[in-house]
């Protein structure tokens, strides 16, 4: 469900509709007395504002790991391009086999982004570490044979390809809590609660 947005919605809309119809129901079992109208009003403010600053936190919470999740992507596409131009610098021996790795390693990344079924993503997960270890073996065996200035630039961005790559594995498993979204979604249920509650009130006084 949570890869579907409009499911989401029209389930939480359900939710919170129903909330509201369950509220009504107690409020015709145990109406409101007099005394107790200033207090309900108080604690339905109360739990509006209060929701209110749980959605505010949590959205500006989602958008600061979207900016940082997009920046990581950035930053790793840039590495992957920059090395596959550095790779010119190898050997001949190495140097096509580096290039056709970081092709596959691409398309690796693509489908990390963009498949959502645990199974496959467990396997890209797969697949991205053994390209990762047979570029580095490639690039760290053509440095050690090799320790001149123009390999040493090849094998700085090699390492830049792996380390962004962790960046922006982090900066995608780096979601919302689980106890942020929990909280919410009960303060709008209670919220939802005490309008359906209130609102048999306000029709008795009409």
């Amino acid at each position: 469900m949570l890869g579907r947005p409009l499911v989401l919605f029209v389930f939480s809309v359900v939710i919170l509709w129903l909330s509201v119809q369950i509220g009504d129901f107690v409020s015709r079992q145990r109406p409101i007395i007099e005394d107790e109208r200033n207090d309900l009003d108080i604690v339905i403010s109360s739990s509006l504002t209060l929701l209110a600053l749980i959605v505010g936190f949590t959205f500006s919470m989602a958008l600061s790991r979207y900016d940082q999740r997009k920046n990581y992507e950035e930053e790793e596409a840039n590495a992957i391009g920059t090395e596959y131009v550095r790779a010119d610098l190898l050997p001949a021996a190495g140097r096509a086999r580096v290039q056709q790795l970081l092709a596959q390693y691409l398309d690796q990344r693509l489908f990390f982004y963009t498949i959502r079924d645990p199974g496959q993503l467990e396997r890209v997960d797969t697949e991205t570490a053994k390209l990762q270890r047979e570029m580095w073996s490639i690039v760290q065996n053509a440095a050690k044979a090799q320790p001149t200035p123009p390999i040493s630039l090849a094998l700085s961005g090699m390492n830049d390809v792996l380390n962004t790559q962790g960046y922006t594995q982090a900066a995608w498993w780096n979601r919302i809590p689980l106890g942020a979204w929990s909280l919410m979604v009960a303060l709008a249920i209670f919220c939802c609660l005490l309008i359906g509650y209130h609102s048999r009130h306000r029709e008795s006084m009409c």
